[in-house]
């Protein structure tokens, strides 16, 4: 299963957080290390969180439409 660590950037929808997750990504010809970041709904019970918040993301199996990760563990702020 594939997890990540991401920044929760908005917590709008009950039970799902968005977690914005960045990694560096170096273009073939240039060279050049770019940033690039991708948004997950995520679903979460029982785990306080507050905007800003580091957490750890986990693939499961489709909750809804859009939710295919749950929030596992904070890592920290």
């Amino acid at each position: 299963m594939k997890t990540m660590i991401g920044e929760v950037t908005a917590l709008k929808r009950e039970k799902t957080a968005t977690v914005s997750v960045s990694r560096m990504w170096q273009h073939p010809l240039y060279k050049k290390s770019v940033k690039r970041s991708k948004k997950y709904a995520c679903h979460y019970e029982g785990i306080e969180l507050n905007l800003g918040d580091n957490v750890e993301i986990q693939e499961s199996r489709p909750i809804s439409k859009t939710k295919h990760f749950v929030v596992t563990k904070k890592v920290g702020k």
